[in-house]
């Protein structure tokens, strides 16, 4: 059945977007999916993961809990002003109440086990902060596998939002972050602002999910604060769906265009501590030193039009 998935997120609006997207694709296994702080403190973010796979009719779909904090630094800001105090516009309230309980084994071991028990390599796609999958990775090496890629919606190539420098999920843990870019050898696509801000949607898109159905009315409808934050930043109403981006390249490969690049992350105190050093000089030194990082996936361009159908297309219908 598809792509074999697990989701590690920390919702969000536009995780509610992926979550969305994962769960109505037809073609998708979801075989779990992992919470972490970012946007809002973990015990939101995991509360909010629930409810929306509550809402989107899969509570076959354990969820378990994993970091509250980062590895090293606890110095990391929640996003309320971006996406409500509740992660969800003030509306998580008005989602349903999670029939399935919170998986005790928390995010690590219920990873292990998705994994050790897949038939077939399992996407991850890391929607949050890293810290969740630098921990996984650290505790269980041979767990690597096991995993067929991992598509990650995080950094900036030459722009950050957090600061002039970072892109929030990487700034909020950017050792965790260094550990799976660029210290591990599984296959990675990155997916940063650059591609993310590209496949931005208007009000009338959202107009036509809120029509489609019951689904797209309740999903359109904790979006207003994150609308009201991007809207000057777009110069039109609207929104990023940055998170969505990720895991349409996780269901789909190939959907965004690829290129391949050293990528490293700065781990250091000063103003640029969380940037992600993409290499995109056409000359490099022949020395390795000094080249940073390893090579990856980046995923900079789209046919965006294509892409919004895309989206709309699968969260409506399922094709």
């Amino acid at each position: 059945m598809g792509t074999k998935l697990i989701i590690d997120t920390d919702p969000g609006v536009d995780d509610a977007f992926a979550l969305a997207l994962a769960t109505q694709s037809e073609d998708v296994d979801l075989l779990g999916v992992t919470t972490v702080f970012g946007n809002v403190p973990l015990s939101h973010t995991t509360a909010n993961a629930r409810r929306l796979l509550q809402l989107f009719g899969r509570d076959d779909v354990p969820v378990a809990a994993g970091a509250a904090r980062p590895l090293v630094y606890d110095n990391a800001k929640p996003a309320g002003f971006v996406h409500g105090e509740d992660g969800l516009s003030g509306h998580a309230g008005t989602l349903p109440e999670a029939k399935r309980p919170l998986d005790e084994r928390g995010a690590v071991r219920l990873l292990v086990d998705l994994l050790e028990a897949a038939d077939e390599p399992v996407t991850i796609a890391p929607i949050g902060p890293l810290t969740n999958i630098a921990l996984l990775l650290a505790a269980h090496p041979d767990i690597r596998e096991k995993i067929g890629r991992i598509v990650v919606m995080g950094g900036g190539v030459t722009k950050g939002n957090s600061t002039t420098a970072a892109e929030f999920n990487i700034w909020s843990d950017p050792e965790a972050a260094r550990r799976v870019l660029v210290d591990e050898d599984i296959p990675t696509v990155l997916v940063p602002l650059d591609i993310t801000h590209q496949c931005s949607v208007d009000t009338d898109w959202l107009g036509k999910l809120a029509a489609s159905g019951p689904l797209g009315a309740a999903l359109e409808a904790l979006t207003p604060t994150y609308v009201e934050h991007y809207t000057p930043i777009l110069g039109l109403p609207g929104m990023v769906m940055h998170d969505a981006v990720a895991v349409a390249e996780a269901i789909r490969p190939g959907i965004l265009d690829i290129e391949s690049y050293p990528v490293d992350v700065e781990c250091g105190f000063g103003p640029a501590r969380g940037a992600t050093l993409v290499d995109r000089r056409r000359l490099r030194s022949t020395d390795p030193q000094a080249v940073p990082g390893r090579t990856i996936d980046v995923a900079l361009t789209t046919d965006v039009d294509a892409f919004r159908e895309f989206v709309l297309g699968r969260i409506i219908g399922g094709r």
